[in-house]
């Protein structure tokens, strides 16, 4: 990856949604700003038709760190 992208790409990063997902991106992220290089990473939250009374913690809290001003 390091050798295929420059400063004027952006990489988006798609990894599970999990610990060893969010550890791999916070990896890779890393390396690529140490090269200047603009990183992102997919939104997280709620599932369209999802009801909140099933959604659990961790994926409410993802939902509320996502927002976007209306």
């Amino acid at each position: 990856l390091m050798s295929r992208v420059n400063k004027d790409m952006e990489v988006i990063l798609a990894t599970n949604p999990s610990i060893e997902g969010e550890a791999t991106a916070l990896y890779i992220s890393k390396l690529l700003k140490e090269k200047g290089i603009k990183s992102s990473k997919l939104a997280r939250g709620l599932p369209v038709g999802g009801a909140l009374e099933y959604i659990d913690e961790a994926t409410l809290i993802r939902a509320l760190e996502g927002r976007v001003t209306l």
